[in-house]
């Protein structure tokens, strides 16, 4: 039997075939609404799928409320939640987009993919408190503006899961001004000069 995995997950083939539809249909709809860089698409799965799944890889395979926050085209919220199907199915998601076409989007992939996924078509901070275990974020915003998002919606004792790219150094310094956490840097499977930030014990200085 072939084993099959993606970003370091292993996987089914009924998850592989999820996967490719969600391709399929952010392909066909990045055509209307701009999702993903258009110069990305020919190499979709490691620049995307790949890169998303990593994040998966590093959350804690006990969490059962996972926030996703700018999701837009799905990524990593999408990805994870179909990883998640499979390895974690009591985990819920939640997708916050407040681009309105972004978050329509999103509501069909979570009915065709038959996914546990709530989107709210609304502003991070507009959202009241979600108390969740995971919270992610890819490409949003700079790390100073981001963890304030993210303190709102994650529980005590949770994880942040946030791709950075080769900035994320002098991010992270920018951060500590306003910010204490513990964080562990993850070297990008898909960039060497990226990095998946594990951030923990977030709190105002």
């Amino acid at each position: 039997m072939t084993s099959l995995s993606v970003g370091g997950v292993a996987v089914s083939r009924e998850t592989m075939d999820r996967l490719d539809g969600f391709v399929s249909l952010l392909t066909r709809w990045n055509s209307k609404i701009n999702l993903v860089a258009p110069a990305t698409i020919p190499n979709m799965w490691q620049r995307h799928i790949e890169d998303s799944a990593q994040v998966f890889a590093l959350a804690p395979k006990n969490a059962h409320q996972w926030v996703d926050l700018g999701s837009g085209g799905g990524l990593p919220g999408v990805v994870c939640a179909i990883l998640a199907a499979e390895h974690m199915p009591d985990c819920r998601f939640t997708l916050i987009e407040s681009d309105k076409r972004k978050s329509a989007f999103l509501m069909v992939v979570a009915r065709e993919l038959a996914l546990q996924i709530e989107v709210l078509p609304v502003r991070a901070e507009d959202v009241p408190p979600k108390k969740a275990d995971v919270v992610s974020a890819r490409a949003l915003a700079p790390l100073p503006q981001l963890l304030a998002w993210v303190d709102r919606h994650l529980a005590d004792g949770g994880i942040a899961l946030l791709p950075k790219g080769k900035t994320w150094e002098e991010e992270l310094a920018t951060a500590r001004a306003d910010w204490m956490f513990h964080v562990v840097s993850h070297i990008s499977q898909t960039d060497p000069a990226a990095r998946l930030l594990a951030i923990k014990e977030l709190s105002r200085v």
